[in-house]
């Protein structure tokens, strides 16, 4: 029997139920969701509420809907190491205060996003302050791992932030008047075109893979109201590989396909997806494409690199210099109750978004 033309093949590759973490492919590494219903705040900004029960320093046990993760009295991660790839943190819901041994802070959440690039190392701290006393202090975040090619693994660290107000979103509305809603963390897609600022994405980080012209590199959320119908465009390079997670509601189609659990979806690139809300709920789903990177990927932990020789200099590099040390007072910072959102930058740059419309 002979082969399926390409032009016949189904743009489904394979569907796999979610994880934790994420499948994720080249270029990327890695694909977390974090969903936290944390309660009211204590005097700490942690949880007000018991620990007992849970493996503190290492909980992921979502006891009550909730972890500590590393941390403790505040929930997060608090400083470890990272070489050789970027961190790009999508903030839904809740707030997250960043630390580095560089120097800079920052606190970002709702719908903000910092884009770190390790490079040649960084030791950071990932804290959920929780600020409400009277009511629930609800979570909700991605954390993908991008890779970084080889010529760029031991550039210098920095982190770009996207605050929330400037990330470019439409909605399209379907001939039955459903609406679908996209928002681009990265890559160009429907009206989101030209340079930054000028009705494309933001610019990624420079040493980035996402800044290379051709690697077609996208990350987009996908927001769909019940019965809504859209369809995902074909990428715009070719080799692009393509992951569609489907994360929230009950049931959806995609390309003719039902989909009733929560699953990630490999899509070929070259071909258009019709995605349809089949379900009575919200249907919500993130996207992550771009062109391989085709290196090898040697990993341990949080570092990254190319052979195992690399990550042994890495081991050593880590113990002698610690990425620049750590100069502040404990490994988990919080930055106060104060939940105005900044970052302030290494060398003392500043930035705050602007005032959000009420």
């Amino acid at each position: 029997m002979s082969a399926m033309p390409a032009a016949l093949a189904h743009p489904i590759v394979s569907v796999q139920p979610l994880g934790f973490p994420w499948q994720t492919i080249d270029p990327f590494l890695f694909c977390v969701y974090h969903d936290d219903a944390y309660p009211q705040a204590n005097a700490a900004m942690g949880p007000d509420a018991p620990l007992e029960g849970r493996e503190l320093g290492h909980d992921f046990s979502r006891k009550d809907g909730w972890s500590m993760y590393h941390g403790n009295p505040v929930p997060g991660f608090p400083g470890h190491p990272h070489r050789g790839f970027e961190t790009v943190t999508i903030v839904r819901k809740g707030l997250i205060d960043h630390s580095d041994s560089l120097g800079a802070t920052a606190r970002f959440g709702g719908g903000d996003v910092q884009w770190l690039t390790a490079g040649k190392g960084i030791v950071h701290s990932e804290m959920f302050p929780l600020l409400d006393s009277t009511a629930a202090n609800p979570l909700e975040l991605f954390q993908i791992w991008l890779n970084l090619p080889a010529r760029n693994k031991m550039v210098a660290p920095h982190f770009t932030m996207f605050w929330s107000e400037d990330i470019p979103r439409f909605t399209v509305t379907d001939a039955d008047g459903r609406s679908t809603e996209v928002a681009s963390i990265a890559g160009r897609i429907g009206p989101v075109e030209g340079a930054p600022g000028e009705g494309g994405p933001l610019a990624p980080p420079p040493d980035s893979w996402a800044s290379q012209p051709d690697a077609d590199l996208a990350i987009w959320t996908l927001k769909m109201q019940p019965g809504a119908r859209w369809t995902l465009p074909a990428a715009r390079g070719e080799g692009t590989r393509r992951m569609l997670y489907f994360f929230k509601g009950a049931s959806v189609s995609v390309a003719g396909q039902a989909v009733d659990i929560h699953a990630a979806i490999e899509l070929r690139g070259d071909a258009p997806v019709e995605l349809v809300n089949t379900g009575d709920d919200v249907a919500e789903f993130l996207v992550m494409q771009g062109r391989p990177i085709g290196e090898a990927v040697v990993q341990y932990g949080p570092f990254v690199m190319n052979t195992q020789a690399e990550i042994a200099q890495t081991m050593q590099d880590y113990r002698r210099t610690q990425f620049g040390g750590w100069p502040w007072k404990d490994d988990a910072p919080v930055h106060g109750r104060d939940p105005a959102r900044f970052a302030k930058h290494p060398g003392g740059r500043q930035e705050r978004p602007a005032p959000r419309v009420q």
